[in-house]
């Protein structure tokens, strides 16, 4: 059996073991070259202390000063670079000098445990490097993966049903595509035929799968259920959602928000003031304080380790790019780290009405009949004729009959009347629906209907104890913010109908909870009329309202609004909301409803077109706040501790690099803690 495992081995397995391991090694060095570097210096530096040890001391000195060049070698050639093309010193670089000053320093006074202090120094800021590098790698890794969201292929239906599969790159708008049972949406598109159920947690974080049907708008990188979609594209490939997603996140990485850049200025700044101090520890305590000459030159190298801003400069990128990694997962796009900063710190937040606080979705909420009339009737009877108006209004009410499975009735002779309503013929009696005065004009059956228009001011009906109650029940829905319509046949009032905008479910909730998480005021931005803005309002929690807006005149509210509480964010989904999310300091479009000029100004995208989730970006921007103000004083605190114990002179060049790295590695990983935050629960 040895035989023949033996055999086995020499004809196959071995082949086959030694080149996987040769992939596998080759795709980590390529992938984590910093790691990699880190992990052979470590093993020299323990192989080089051996041989210190065991009395080889020249064999160890050769080890230890290899791994200085295997683990040194990245940040030596970044502060070279630095210190080359932008004529500035950097944290790199005054490691490697503090690094090669100890080395030097052993080897002239052959005190070799100094060779080991420095090599453990290269080492700690070579894993710290490495950490880095494998952040990066992650970040690049979920572009990836949200990259392989989008199928490279689509199932293309061509003229006489064939089917035909092509790049997702040649799909142009207009091509019609079918989605299988469980396959990947490959564009997006509107469904055209089918219905289903599509999980669309990869794009907007819905932990419960959406209900599609036809004319719904399904999104790339979601997942078809069971039910079989054709969709029609109506955007480019390039255009959909899930690209955007993409090449905001790839920005997103190299953008830095305001602090960091201080900080970095400040890190050139610093490292100036660090190395001229460092010259005069050199210098002066052998005058001044009676240190000999080895222990000046050890503490001013110790001094050039712990007063490095290692852990200053970790304090605020990586707390921003887990928080937006974490937005990301639960449908909250964060387009900079900026963004996140300033939603920490907002004073008040302004609203746009239709499609933000509202469904932005029209619907008959009130049918009231006239006496001897039944609700199926007067909707029956409007939606017959609104079925020939592409008004939102007639949209609500054809919808309103199809819900109550009501057939539409043949309609002739059709007019629409511009601000006033619209008429026609049905079974040879005219029926009209819009404006009381436009309705209940007197009508003549048989008369030209030009003439009676012309002629509608001295033909009104006279009044009658039904139609005053209607004219009362009109008033009380208006002051209420619905838009009514009225609907006669002949001349006669068959009743009233009123449509109203759907105020969100949520909107209330999240307006209350606003408050509790330090907003000072909430405003409602809308074109809207007054009575209808004052409805929503009231029925919301908004503190103020501005009604019959301008988009010029958003913009200057929101100026206004800048002026009193510094920081000031505006919520919107349509064009005319465009011009005010980019004056905002910080502005959130709604994606699921929002117009694309929306989505490309706003600062942030709520992906899932969930208000909620506003409240949820708000939490994670103040927490990202406070564990950057956490990571600030840990920093400062220990360089300021460590700076006092080595003029002590009770700090060794291991335990400041120990205590300097630590810090930094700590306020890193207290950064990192927001990636712990899952979508299903708060943050």
């Amino acid at each position: 059996m040895a035989n023949t495992f033996s055999t086995l081995w020499k004809k196959g397995w071995k082949t086959q073991w030694t080149t996987s391991w040769k992939t596998r090694s080759h795709a980590w060095l390529q992938t984590y070259p910093e790691l990699v570097a880190a992990v052979v210096c470590g093993m020299l530096i323990l192989a080089g202390w051996i041989a210190l040890n065991g009395n080889w001391q020249g064999l160890g000195v050769w080890i230890l000063l290899s791994a200085y060049v295997i683990g040194g070698y990245e940040s030596t050639r970044e502060g070279l670079t630095t210190l080359w093309q932008e004529r500035e010193l950097d944290v790199d670089l005054l490691m490697i000098v503090a690094a090669l000053g100890a080395a030097t320093l052993g080897l002239w006074q052959q005190e070799y445990y100094l060779l080991v202090d420095g090599a453990v120094l290269i080492l700690i800021f070579a894993i710290s490097g490495a950490l880095e590098g494998v952040a990066m790698h992650r970040t690049e890794r979920n572009i990836r993966e949200l990259m392989q969201l989008a199928p490279d292929t689509a199932r293309v239906l061509r003229p006489g049903g064939q089917e035909e599969t092509v790049a997702t790159q040649q799909l142009r708008v207009g091509d019609r595509i079918l989605i299988k049972p469980g396959e990947l949406i490959p564009a997006d598109g509107l469904i055209k035929e089918g219905s289903s159920t599509v999980n669309q947690a990869p794009i907007t974080g819905e932990s419960v799968p959406a209900e599609k049907a036809i004319g719904d708008e399904a999104f790339a990188g979601t997942i078809n259920g069971s039910g079989a979609l054709v969709l029609q594209l109506h955007k480019p490939p390039e255009s959909s959602l899930i690209q955007r997603v993409i090449r905001l996140v790839e920005e997103a990485k190299t953008t830095q928000p305001p602090s960091q850049q201080f900080l970095e200025r400040f890190e050139r700044g610093y490292a100036r003031v660090i190395v001229i101090s460092a010259l005069l520890l050199l210098i002066l305590p052998p005058f001044l304080l009676n240190w000999g000459w080895e222990t000046t030159i050890y503490r001013a190298l110790v001094f050039l380790v712990v007063a490095s801003p290692c852990a200053l400069m970790a304090a605020i990128m990586p707390t921003l790019l887990s928080g937006i990694a974490c937005g990301a997962r639960q449908g909250i796009l964060f387009k900079d780290g900026a963004q996140l900063e300033t939603i920490g710190k907002l004073g008040a937040i302004a609203f746009d009405k239709t499609g933000t606080l509202t469904t932005g979705n029209l619907q008959v909420c009130d049918i009231i009949p006239a006496p001897h009339i039944t609700p199926q009737q007067i909707l029956q009877t409007a939606a017959s004729l609104e079925a020939y108006s592409e008004h939102p209004l007639a949209q609500a009410i054809v919808s309103a009959a199809q819900g109550e499975k009501l057939s539409l009735l043949p309609v002739t002779t059709v007019q629409a009347q511009v601000g006033q309503g619209i008429s026609g013929t049905l079974a040879g009696e005219t029926i009209k629906v819009g404006k009381q005065p436009f309705v209940t004009a007197f009508v003549t059956k048989g008369l030209d209907h030009q003439i009676a228009d012309h002629q509608i001011a001295n033909h009104q009906i006279a009044d009658h104890p039904a139609q005053d109650s209607l004219r009362h029940t009109s008033e009380q829905l208006e002051s209420e913010g619905k838009t009514v319509m009225w609907v006669s046949k002949q001349g006669q009032v068959l009743g009233l109908l009123a449509v109203a905008d759907r105020i969100r479910p949520e909107s209330a909730n999240l307006l209350r909870t606003l408050k509790r998480v330090g907003i000072q005021t909430t405003v409602m931005l809308t074109g809207d009329n007054t009575a209808t803005a004052q409805s929503v309002a009231q029925a919301v929690g908004v503190d103020k309202v501005y009604a019959e807006l301008l988009p010029e005149d958003k913009v200057n509210v929101v100026k206004q609004l800048q002026q009193q509480y510094s920081t000031v964010a505006m919520v919107g989904d349509g064009i005319n909301d465009a011009p005010a999310l980019a004056q905002a300091s910080v502005g959130i479009a709604m994606g699921g409803t929002g117009s694309d000029m929306a989505l490309e100004t706003a600062d942030i995208v709520l992906m899932a077109d969930r208000l909620e989730k506003l409240e949820q970006a708000i939490q994670l921007g103040v927490k990202s706040q406070r564990i950057i103000k956490q990571n600030i004083t840990l920093a400062l605190t220990s360089v300021a501790l460590l700076m006092v114990a080595n003029f002590l002179g009770v700090l060794t060049l291991p335990a400041g690099v120990l205590g300097h790295e630590g810090s930094t590695l700590l306020v890193t990983l207290n950064g990192l803690r927001l990636l712990r935050a899952h979508r299903s629960t708060p943050i």
